[in-house]
């Protein structure tokens, strides 16, 4: 650990939740205020993955795994080119990394990149507290940022809610790039970045497939100057509500009838883009041990999540849209809440979580194939 980290890891740290209750600890990572929305995760293992989600932007994450940082920080792991999360918050954080693909500390990772963290948290009162209140806003205030707890409240509150916050241009690339197929090419894949992670693309070049990747702000005439034979929306973060944009250009690709297929936020604007409405969860699913279950096969499906919206379709039958009929295909088996969308008069399907899932489970790697299954489909 280099003498910085030592400073910061020994400086006194409070966390301030925006109904007041407050928790105490020390610093983890950099010494300074941060603010955002808390939210937990029970992933007990993928906190790099975790970390470089952009759909944790504008967020403070609260790992419910005791302890964090076991394996360090490699250069291989990462989803994007930097740590997104606004904040970290863990109980007993590593004192030293022990894997052999590790480079360096977690905590001296969080310093570098300059967030804000808090370690020596009971975690499990705060996980509690969070499930019973809802997620809300919070802040991190380690050295000389710690005021009166009056003060420090008032820097909370005065912060932005996550509901009505439009966020994924803030994430997405500026610039069109292309990941190509690995082996043969046989499909070209029109990817439209809300935020996505870096193993989505390469989930589908395993499959053959040349995946363009699109600015969130990207037009239907960017879209199919690629000439694609799919069209993808990533995940990406902020309330599905303020996303017009993606969900004026999903329902141009769904008027052609090109096979589409949206994880996360792209479920949520296929939602948006039949007609249905979108809601805020209380605190969100989060993790890598979400049960969902596949309706069309009745399997049950270990998945990776990251959502704090849902969107709101009815369970029970198809409905009406005017692209066709629609069904929920994916339900999470804790809450009842919606996991997928299928459209039965047209090539296009969603699921609310992550089956590009890096650092794991990967049973629901065989989205990816249903998608090459939709293309071969309309090809043929």
């Amino acid at each position: 650990m280099t003498t910085s980290a030592r400073k910061a890891s020994r400086a006194p740290a409070v966390l301030v939740l925006e109904d007041g209750r407050t928790f105490r600890g020390r610093a983890y990572g950099a010494v300074g205020e941060t603010l955002g929305e808390a939210v937990f995760s029970t992933g007990m293992t993928g906190y790099q993955e975790t970390l470089t989600d952009p759909s944790y932007h504008r967020q403070v994450v609260v790992m419910t795994a005791p302890h964090i940082g076991n394996t360090g920080v490699n250069d291989e792991d990462p989803e994007s080119k930097r740590i997104w999360v606004a904040g970290y918050v863990v109980r007993d954080p590593a004192r030293v990394p022990s894997n052999w693909r590790s480079v360096r500390t977690l905590d001296e990772e969080l310093t570098a990149q300059g967030v804000v963290g808090i370690s020596g948290v009971d975690t499990r009162a705060l996980t509690r507290h969070l499930r019973e209140r809802g997620a809300m806003r919070v802040g991190i205030f380690s050295g000389d940022a710690i005021a009166d707890e009056a003060a420090m409240l008032a820097r909370v509150k005065a912060a932005p809610e996550m509901t009505g916050a439009d966020l994924s241009a803030e994430v997405a690339t500026t610039e069109a790039y292309t990941v190509p197929a690995i082996g043969a090419k046989r499909f070209t894949v029109a990817a439209v970045d809300l935020g996505i992670k870096g193993m989505t693309p390469h989930r589908m070049a395993e499959r053959g497939i040349e995946v363009h990747v699109l600015p969130a702000t990207a037009t239907i005439e960017d879209v199919y100057a690629v000439e694609p034979d799919g069209v993808f929306f990533s995940n990406g973060p902020g309330d599905p509500a303020t996303a017009d944009h993606p969900v004026s250009l999903m329902r141009g690709v769904l008027e052609r009838s090109t096979p589409l297929f949206g994880i996360c936020f792209g479920n949520q604007i296929l939602g948006r883009a039949l007609g249905f409405g979108t809601y805020k969860l209380k605190y969100g699913h989060r993790g890598i041990n979400q049960p969902v279950q596949d309706r069309l096969t009745g399997k049950v499906e270990v998945t990776a999540h990251n959502h704090g919206f849902a969107v709101d379709a009815p369970l029970d039958a198809p409905s009406d849209t005017p692209y066709g009929r629609a069904e929920v295909s994916h339900v999470c088996l804790n809450d009842g809440v919606v996991e997928g969308l299928r459209l039965l008069d047209r090539p296009a399907f969603s699921v609310q979580y992550h089956p590009e899932a890096a650092a794991g489970p990967h049973d629901a790697a065989y989205l990816f194939d249903r998608f090459v299954s939709l293309m071969e489909g309309q090809r043929a």
